[in-house]
């Protein structure tokens, strides 16, 4: 009994650490990612992206041998990456990262190696904890809307839970250091178990298992890292918007777990129709829409799980050093290709690939194909006598319930990832209520938010949530909002503002669209909703959410748009007359909420103003670049600019509406700029009075220094 415990610390403990291993991995191009969106550019930082090619140095045989004899080196030096949060500056955070992201390298390296005596299922168990640990991170992230609370960007502040991660780890350090070093263990194994040594097994081709090896993880990290990645992929506007991420994000994590269940298949997920049937899926989620789109990712998510273990078996049989060395080095190219196909204005070569995803899944998927093949090669090549037959079919009895207790484990995460979605649904499906219904009042505003990622690299939800909950916002639209992306951690943060706040979601064009993303947050019914790609023939793709509100039972449009930068006149024109057709060939009142580059009364200003047949909210405001607000067919009671905090590089603009009643006629609607003191309306047209003055965390009335109200 105390023997079946001990097993069950250690496959726990083992489990523990590979979660470790997702945390560390996903938070390293979450941070590194602050450093070019200040810089607006290259900034140098991005080197730390490549401390994930540490196992080359096992290439070096007494460092091999020491880390497998010492596993708890490599651990030890892991756990940095989720003790990184103690730093507040980003730079030393960073760095803790980038050294934990070494250590979790070497943890796996040193266990990817093939087994001295395989039928103690060793190498078997390792890979099935890894499995096991990225299922427990899905579902973790799951209960926490996306966010995995011991990312080295979270803290108390908002919502993290690094001390309890960081004691978990210590006690998972300490299993693995008072444990059996594994060449020990196997030894004691086959000997009690009197297991025979088996001759020697062929060995793996190196390149194409190392190149299949970065294209798994590079496809599990930007895919499948959690639940709402190809929810998100396949998202299209209303009222078909395909799966909402709860509780349909339960179903991505059942089908992953369900593909590594059946990697002991190794004849089945080695064949080349499994393969394509794989393929079909990878080409389906990146050229399809709506629920088609995500069943194709989820035929890839089981494809993928049920090859994991195929693949990491056959780089256990090749040269560690040059394998993990070529493998890291084709997953980074991998990443940082699926950056380039969107930040292609601001890289070196960028136009090779841009808006070219289809490129770099076609990359991933010929590599993976590459590594099945030579996994198939090495591992189900024929015995050649009886008696390496029956060798091959000897597996140790622990070895059998480390396996059975490691599927518990790996569902045990499933049904935590089901729970948190059954507790989130009431509130992810609530119909929203509007702040001001019997005055028939409109509240709208646009905030450039940097990927929610604040100035300090925090995540930044909870600072956007009071800002908004404060505000009062009915309608508001957030820039620069696409998460779902390596480099932003694959994480969808409008789950949490939408399920706290109580709104609608427009999550905008999807990742595989290739903007920086514009998403919305609605109390009013979306009736309909369409993803434009604005014309963009020289600089970055820019994006743009057309939907149709239920306003108290009357249509009104809104444009949350983000246009492009300031360097390419030609895009802005024609993005902005792009913009005004689609305004001034609507019927219905309108509300725009857009990032245009233009100062007021500029050739930009007047295509988007006057062929868009909108009004400017307040045109006697001179101080504007990048923000506009205009309007039609509502009346246009308030205007405020409340400042930044410590959120992002934008100020917040708010506009403050009523809408017409049903049937009433608009078409004699004329602006009135004449401005009015706060009494003149009742308290339930005001603004908040928490950002009069010195406000609150940083938010304040600025420019004109008080909200401004017309008659």
């Amino acid at each position: 009994m105390a023997g079946v415990a001990r097993q069950t610390q250690h496959l726990l403990a083992d489990t523990y650490l590979s979660f470790v291993f997702w945390t560390v991995l996903t938070s390293l191009g979450l941070c590194t990612w602050y450093f070019p969106l200040w810089h607006m550019g290259i900034s140098g930082y991005e080197v730390a992206l490549f401390s994930d090619m540490a196992p080359l140095l096992l290439g070096i045989p007494p460092l091999r041998r020491l880390l497998r004899r010492h596993r708890g080196i490599a651990v030890a030096v892991g756990l940095v990456g989720i003790a990184a949060y103690a730093y507040p500056k980003p730079e030393k955070r960073l760095l803790a990262v980038a050294i934990g992201t070494a250590g979790v390298m070497l943890s796996l390296g040193s266990v990817l190696y093939e087994d001295k005596v395989p039928a103690t299922g060793r190498l078997d168990r390792d890979i099935q904890a890894w499995e096991a640990g990225l299922v427990l991170s899905v579902a973790v992230r799951m209960v926490f809307q996306t966010n995995n609370p011991i990312w080295p960007t979270m803290n108390e502040a908002n919502g993290g839970w690094n001390k309890t991660g960081i004691v978990l780890g210590v006690l998972a350090l300490a299993d693995v250091v008072t444990r059996r070093p594994d060449d020990k263990a196997e030894l004691y194994d086959s000997k009690k178990n009197d297991l025979a040594a088996p001759e020697p097994r062929p060995r793996a081709a190196w390149v194409p298992s190392a190149f299949g090896f970065g294209a798994l993880l590079f496809a599990l990290h930007s895919m499948y890292s959690d639940s709402a990645i190809i929810g998100r992929w396949s998202w299209d506007g209303y009222p078909s918007t395909g799966p909402q991420p709860v509780p349909w994000g339960g179903l991505v994590i059942t089908v992953l777990a369900a593909g590594f269940s059946v990697g002991h298949r190794i004849d089945l997920t080695t064949g080349m129709l499994w393969w394509a049937i794989g393929a079909a899926g990878a080409g389906v989620i990146t050229f399809v829409s709506g629920w088609p789109g995500f069943a194709g990712g989820l035929l890839l998510a089981f494809y993928l799980g049920s090859v994991t273990r195929s693949i990491l078996r056959a780089v256990s049989r090749c040269p560690p050093g040059r394998t993990f060395a070529a493998g890291l080095l084709w997953y980074n190219i991998l990443v940082l290709a699926h950056v380039w196909v969107v930040a292609y204005e601001f890289v070196p070569g960028g136009p090779i690939l841009r808006e070219r995803t289809w490129v770099v899944m076609v990359a991933t998927m010929l590599s993976i194909y590459a590594g099945v093949r030579a996994a198939r090669a090495s591992l189900v090549a024929r015995p050649a006598s009886a008696r390496q037959d029956s060798i091959a079919s000897q597996t140790s009895s622990v070895a059998l319930m480390a396996q059975h207790r490691l599927r518990g484990i790996v569902w045990s995460a499933v049904g935590l990832g089901w729970l948190a979605m059954l507790i989130r649904l009431p509130a992810a499906t609530r119909t929203p209520t509007p702040f001001h219904a019997e005055q028939r009042m409109i509240t709208s505003a646009i905030w450039t938010i940097h990927f929610d990622l604040d100035n300090d690299m925090w995540l930044a939800e909870t600072k956007i949530i009071q800002a908004v909950r404060e505000l009062e916002v009915d309608v508001m639209g957030f820039l620069e909002s696409d998460t779902e992306r390596i480099i932003m951690g694959g994480r969808d943060w409008t789950q949490r503002v939408a399920e706290e706040l109580n709104y609608y979601v427009d999550y905008g064009p999807s990742p595989r669209k290739h903007t920086w993303g514009c998403a919305m947050i609605s109390k009013f019914p979306i009736k309909k909703s369409s993803h434009h790609l604005l014309p963009s023939p020289v600089g970055e793709l820019a994006c743009a959410i057309h939907a149709t509100l239920d306003v108290f039972g009357r249509d009104i449009d809104v444009i949350i748009s983000h246009n492009g930068q300031n360097e390419n006149l030609l895009d802005r024109r024609l993005q902005t007359t792009e913009l005004a057709r689609i305004m001034r060939e609507s019927p219905n009142p309108f509300i725009f909420n857009g990032y245009v580059v233009t100062k007021p009364r500029k050739e930009i200003y007047k295509i988007l103003y006057e062929q868009g047949h909108i009004h400017d909210i307040e045109p006697r405001d001179g101080d504007r670049w990048c923000q506009y607000i205009g309007y039609r067919g509502v009346k246009r009671t308030g205007y405020a600019r409340i400042s930044r905090g410590t959120i992002t590089d934008t100020e917040i603009q708010v506009g403050k509406y009523l809408a017409p009643a049903p049937g009433e006629n608009i078409t004699e609607w004329k602006p009135s700029y004449n401005r009015v003191k706060e009494d003149h309306y009742p308290e339930e047209y005001h603004f908040p009075k928490v950002f009069r003055g010195k406000g609150v965390r940083g938010h304040f009335y600025h420019v004109f220094n008080e909200p401004l109200y017309y008659d």
